[in-house]
């Protein structure tokens, strides 16, 4: 059996809709059934529930999956799009949070002892506001009108070492456990995700730097972990969904880019990642979000059709 055979065999409804549109490049348009499958199946309608109700979790823990703002990504990524009634609704009301700069906000509270304010505030982080210019780019919204300017002010953050922690002034002083001139780094590759959207930035130098930077902490992984973001042994580890700071969420950002794909460090991490399939070609989660264990990524035990479903894509792109 092949691991496209497994998926359709093994998957669900959700996750056959994503596999036939970007793996077997089949139209949406000749797969409405399965879409309206996929939007009745209770996780996702659950994911929809919440998204439509984009600011009730305040963002207090990047990596948790609970955020809206990935479960809003993780729709996006698999096909969906706004003329779902919650997608649009989600899409709306981040655009209803824009500061002057054209960065769109989440809802955080700071406490005073961190260096905010301590009560719920509209602003953004570093690592949240890329986010939400990706998921607006992804769900089609106009580049030029809504999208540019805050891509560019944020850009205006870059220093040669990398994107540092940086937050919008309603945050007061508040910054991550690291030094202050250090590269953070999940903005710094939240960043080149948002980049690899943007045709212009594609093959751009700051990609090319940014692309640097993470193969930079992947060389020097033993004395580099800045901001505590290690490359070590945990973040060598399959996981799934592709939210976070570990090899499958990097590999995944990088294929995008052709220029990585002849660099040594890039082949490094997905040989890594492909000699982690088994007889089959599929792979099983090496860690899991406790969050997410109803779903088929959410244990250790055996294969899983939708981490097989990302690393395939990878390898994909990549031309293994």
């Amino acid at each position: 059996m092949s691991y496209i055979e497994y998926i359709l065999e093994n998957g669900e409804s959700w996750l056959l809709y994503a596999t036939r549109i970007n793996l077997l490049n089949e139209s949406k348009e000749d797969l409405k059934e399965l879409r309206q499958q996929a939007l009745s199946e209770p996780k996702i309608k659950s994911y929809l529930n919440d998204i439509a109700d984009f600011h009730s979790i305040l963002v207090s823990n990047h990596k948790n999956p609970e955020l809206p703002i990935h479960k809003l990504l993780f729709l996006l990524e698999i096909g969906l799009d706004t003329d779902v009634e919650e997608i649009q609704k989600a899409v709306d009301t981040i655009m209803a949070h824009k500061d002057k700069n054209g960065v769109y906000q989440s809802l955080t509270n700071i406490p005073k002892h961190f260096g905010g304010s301590g009560e719920d505030t509209f602003g953004w982080c570093l690592c949240d506001a890329p986010l939400l210019l990706y998921a607006l780019l992804k769900a089609g919204i106009n580049y030029e009108n809504h999208i540019k300017q805050g891509v560019e002010y944020l850009l205006s953050f870059y220093k040669t070492q990398g994107f540092p922690c940086v937050v919008s002034q309603e945050h007061g002083k508040f910054r991550g456990p690291g030094r202050k001139d250090d590269c953070c780094p999940y903005a710094t590759l939240i960043m080149l995700k948002l980049l690899s959207y943007i045709p212009e930035y594609k093959k751009s130098k700051i990609s090319k730097e940014m692309a640097m930077i993470l193969f930079s902490l992947w060389e020097n992984s033993l004395e580099k972990h800045p901001y505590m973001f290690y490359m070590g042994t945990d973040f060598r580890k399959l996981k799934a969904p592709a939210m976070w700071y570990d090899i499958v969420s990097v590999a995944d950002v990088l294929s995008h880019f052709d220029f990585v794909r002849s660099d040594s460090r890039f082949l490094e991490m997905v040989a890594l990642i492909k000699d982690k399939q088994d007889e089959n070609e599929l792979f099983t989660p090496q860690a899991a979000y406790q969050k997410c264990k109803n779903w088929d990524f959410g244990q250790k035990k055996q294969p899983s059709p939708y981490l097989t479903y990302l690393c395939k894509q990878i390898l994909i792109r990549v031309g293994l």
